[in-house]
């Protein structure tokens, strides 16, 4: 993804208070220059759905990532030093269509574009700008290219939570949590034993040659770890996926990250679920916060489209009830693997037939 932004003023126009800012700024890896990020999409036959932020500050792409502590510690804060740009103009094109919209007061933005034919299944390039108005002329502050996914119809698609699920991350633990977040990265961070295995063989299950069964990750962890996350999943070899996030979190608030209102989250699972309302899913997540309350909401509205819910054995104290939970979910047709390993999850799969 590329960032088209206006070009700085140059160093010789510039007070000296800008330069020193300047410099700060890059110095911190962060830059002052309006950005419009576009997060990966997804859509259907008719509609296309593309969403994405725009800043007034935000960190630029990381290029080395060491084991250094401080270097870690300093990697994350950056992400928690953005500032949105509320109530900008944005002007999406996507499927052949152009819609404006405005960012909301964390410079979030989401837009449904309705499509006059069907695009063809796969990844689709779509463009955002930031337009600035006057009475007599108009500037293009920043613009974008993203990608929207439109998924073949497969056997399954699958919507996965994040942390504790496939990556190691602590959650029901604050210190440990905090610990493994601020002191490690997105290269030396790690999966859970055989997740990759599992995930790889979910999206490759039971289709033609070039089709997978697409992957969904819906997270309490804030947009601020978008290229985080991304990058990870790309580290580790993960099923490339549509990312679905919480608001994003000032500096002040990144002792909290990952502690967002979950019942969020639910919304964000019923709006892929509304998309596909012919597809089946599987449901992928842990025992460390909300994932099977959540679940079991979704299995009550949405039974007849819900394959299968796998729950990761993470925090001892939730367990008994997790199974409580499950039980209920089982009692409505639906199965389900609460696991400690992800070799049992992948076997389940086997068994199950949900693999060949």
């Amino acid at each position: 993804m590329e960032t088209v932004q206006l070009p700085f003023i140059p160093k010789q126009n510039r007070g000296l208070k800008d330069r020193i800012k300047h410099n700060f700024l890059t110095w911190l890896r962060l830059t002052d220059q309006p950005v419009v990020k576009i997060y990966r999409g997804f859509g259907n036959e008719s509609m296309l759905t593309v969403h994405g932020s725009m800043f007034r500050r935000s960190a630029l792409s990381r290029k080395k990532y060491r084991t250094s502590i401080f270097l870690n510690l300093f990697g994350l804060i950056r992400l928690f030093l953005v500032r949105p740009y509320p109530h900008a103009t944005i002007r999406v094109y996507a499927g052949g269509q152009t819609i404006e919209t405005q960012t909301d007061l964390d410079g979030y933005f989401r837009v449904a574009v309705s499509l006059n034919q069907p695009l063809p299944s796969g990844w689709h390039v779509v463009r955002t700008q930031c337009v600035r108005r006057t009475k007599t002329s108009e500037t293009i502050v920043a613009e974008s290219e993203g990608q929207v996914l439109v998924p073949h119809p497969t056997t399954f698609a699958c919507i996965s939570d994040i942390d504790d699920t496939f990556l190691v991350s602590h959650s029901a633990r604050l210190l440990k949590r905090l610990r493994v977040l601020l002191t490690r990265n997105a290269h030396t961070r790690q999966p859970f034993d055989g997740v990759v295995a599992h995930y790889k063989l979910l999206a490759e299950a039971n289709n033609r040659a070039g089709e997978t069964n697409p992957f969904f990750y819906v997270s309490s962890s804030e947009w601020n770890l978008y290229d985080y996350i991304l990058e990870f999943s790309k580290k580790h070899g993960l099923p490339e996926g549509v990312y679905l996030l919480s608001p994003l979190k000032q500096l002040r608030d990144v002792l909290k990250t990952g502690q967002g209102k979950h019942m969020t989250k639910f919304a964000r699972i019923v709006r892929i679920l509304e998309a596909y309302p012919q597809q089946r899913f599987i449901l992928l997540g842990d025992d460390t916060q909300e994932d099977p309350t959540i679940y079991a909401s979704v299995v009550r509205h949405f039974l007849p489209q819900i394959r299968c819910v796998y729950i990761r054995q993470v925090h001892g104290k939730n367990q008994l009830k997790t199974r409580e939970i499950l039980a209920e979910i089982q009692e409505k047709g639906v199965p389900c693997c609460y696991f400690a390993h992800s070799a049992e999850a992948r076997q389940h799969s086997v068994d199950s037939g949900l693999v060949a």
